[in-house]
């Protein structure tokens, strides 16, 4: 898959998060990589910033959030073009949720590990 098919299937995946839930995303930008940091090649996807949840008065003039999926490693891991659209759609979900103030281990409860 190339990285323009790449970036239109996690533009996709963004789409489909329902408006009422990104109405509320504030200050975060999405972006694709081809490769994670290289202490983590596995890394699909990452979220960098503060949470909604965490918040406060003090939160203004800062740099928008930042959400990076990874392309190479997702391509790697999935065996067909259908296992990187559900992929890709799982690390979208997984990254916004970190944006909202949802941890990991919430996250792998409910299946977006």
């Amino acid at each position: 898959m190339t990285r323009e098919e790449f970036e239109e299937q996690v533009a996709e995946a963004l789409d489909r998060i329902p408006p009422e839930l990104t109405r509320l995303m504030d200050n975060v930008a999405v972006f694709v990589e081809d490769e994670p940091p290289a202490d983590d090649p596995e890394l699909l996807g990452l979220y960098e910033g503060t949470p909604l949840t965490d918040r406060g008065e003090w939160y203004a003039g800062v740099l928008p959030d930042r959400i990076t999926i990874y392309r190479g490693p997702t391509l790697r891991m999935c065996g067909s073009r259908e296992e990187v659209v559900a992929e890709a759609e799982v690390t979208v979900v997984h990254e916004i949720a970190h944006h909202f103030g949802i941890d990991d281990a919430r996250l792998h409860a409910l299946g977006y590990g």
